[in-house]
């Protein structure tokens, strides 16, 4: 094999552009554009699986060629190539120099379509008695002439695996097609033949597609979790609420992005998940919720990224401690609610959009605070915007209806991991609340002090932790309250002062 390779390279190489009858179009200067803009409805119409977006030079020297559609319709000649890539690829026909977003969508779904049929025939012309169900009708690899390959799959590991294994197909397109002018002694019939590549036939490639010892190992895999095939953003990557609500989406098998306005805290919190699971389901982002243009980049990048957004978590709040007399600046009021409040609705409304284009399910949950409903001293601005957090969740449930589901999650004061209570803010509350305290203790020790006195004020007598409100993040998240929106869940221990009026 090494030495076909050899011999091979050397005449790939000299006929370059001239591969597969030269190129029909050239790849567009904004084919991430398009990407982007059509990744979220492309996910929609290909039953929600993750998707991977590859336009490398190798893809789209051979999806922009001559030969590109009647090479790609004969199919792989590789079981292994196969097994990835189904009998054959979706080759998107339309306009490749000057379509839109909106034609090449109406291109795919006509597409879509003509190969359902096609596969449902090539199904019953092909099955045995014994033959395993058929696996849905679309395809796992689409190629878009000027814009590039998309593939699909249950993970982003499966959909790249995917677009690599096609890749490596085309290479063997490339192999067969440089040596056309050899004479040819392949068994494969006439009309499995282009350009002296040869397909496998038909009945050997179902054989594969549907043999009965893959079909019984797809049996014996786990069950899929709760949230496998899902795509989660975090926005606000503090080590206490945002670590511990991105962990718990990712172990219950969601692809998750953790975005913050500190790039290099959401890049930290996506790389501990990495370690933890798996390399390609997480990802860190930089992004000011507050800014719109900065949320819908954010969104444009996911997309591209895995297809699209199923459910949004924003955690990102700003708490400013007052001073002596209990007020902070306007300065500090208008922060207050532009991160609380306003970020809350842009991030929201952003990722709305995406999951009305993939016209599926989605959920978003919004951290309020129990301070939303309960009036005291000290804290108008962080309280306020709370409050007004509580009633924006209330009207996107109804605007968002009946796709998207939104609700709030209202903890007391989580100390742990909280970036808003720094060692200064610490020692603050601890004076408020006349708690004794010494200079030598450590952070930890201080916060403590304080989560144990909050901890007192309840009903349960227990702290509030970053894990109890992930708890309670999944499960509004997840198919556990599908029929739950517009509400706001407590975990705060039981706060008679923030009991429902």
């Amino acid at each position: 094999i090494d030495g076909i390779g050899r011999y091979l390279l050397p005449r790939i190489e000299a006929i370059g552009d001239g591969l597969f009858g030269g190129q029909r179009v050239t790849a567009r200067l904004d084919k991430e554009t398009i990407a982007s803009s059509i990744l979220p409805a492309l996910r929609g119409m290909t039953e929600g699986n993750i998707c991977h977006f590859d336009c490398s030079e190798a893809s789209l020297r051979f999806i922009n060629s001559v030969r590109a559609q009647a090479l790609a319709w004969q199919g792989t000649s590789c079981p292994d190539h196969f097994v990835r890539t189904r009998v054959r690829p979706l080759y998107v026909e339309w306009e490749a120099l000057h379509g839109d977003s909106h034609s090449l969508l109406s291109s795919i779904r006509e597409g879509l379509i003509q190969y359902g049929m096609e596969y449902a025939q090539y199904y019953e012309e092909n099955r045995l008695p014994d033959s395993p169900p058929m696996r849905g009708r679309n395809p796992t690899v689409m190629l878009v002439p000027g814009v590039g390959m998309f593939s699909f799959g249950k993970s982003k590991s499966e959909a790249r695996r995917t677009s690599e294994f096609y890749i490596n197909a085309i290479h063997v397109m490339e192999g067969a097609t440089v040596l056309n002018d050899l004479p040819s002694e392949s068994g494969a019939s006439k009309e499995r033949v282009v350009d002296n590549y040869a397909a496998l036939p038909l009945r050997e490639a179902f054989h594969i597609e549907y043999w009965l010892l893959e079909e019984a190992k797809l049996k014996r895999m786990p069950p899929e979790k709760e949230l496998s095939r899902k795509v989660a953003l975090v926005v606000g990557a503090s080590p206490g609420i945002g670590y511990a609500v991105a962990d718990r989406l990712c172990k219950e098998g969601a692809h998750v992005v953790i975005a913050d306005i500190n790039e290099s805290l959401a890049k930290q919190t996506a790389g501990s998940l990495k370690t933890r699971y798996e390399d390609d389901y997480a990802e860190g982002f930089k992004v000011d919720c507050t800014n719109r243009e900065s949320t819908a980049g954010l969104m444009r990048q996911i997309s591209l990224l895995y297809g699209g957004v199923d459910i949004l978590v924003v955690i990102a709040a700003i708490f400013f401690p007052p001073d002596g007399q209990g007020r902070i600046s306007d300065e500090q009021w208008q922060k207050t609610f532009n991160i609380n409040l306003l970020g809350s609705m842009i991030a929201a409304d952003e990722a709305q959009k995406i999951m009305a284009d993939q016209g599926m399910e989605g959920a978003i949950v919004l951290i309020s605070s129990a301070n939303g409903v309960v009036a005291k001293k000290g804290s108008w601005a962080y309280d306020s915007s709370k409050a007004g957090l509580n009633h924006l969740i209330r009207e996107m449930a109804v605007e968002f209806a009946p796709k998207v589901r939104v609700n709030g999650v209202a903890p007391a004061s989580v100390v742990e991991g909280s970036q808003q209570f720094p060692r200064q803010r610490l020692i603050s509350s601890l004076n408020k609340y006349s708690i004794e305290w010494q200079e030598e203790m450590s952070d930890e020790e201080l916060s403590g002090l304080l989560a144990d006195f909050y901890a007192q004020r309840t009903l349960l007598k227990k702290r509030v932790t970053p894990k109890d409100v992930a708890d309670a993040v999944f499960t509004l998240a997840s198919s556990h309250a599908k029929l739950t929106t517009g509400q706001i869940l407590a975990v705060d221990a039981g706060l008679p002062e923030a009991f429902t009026r």
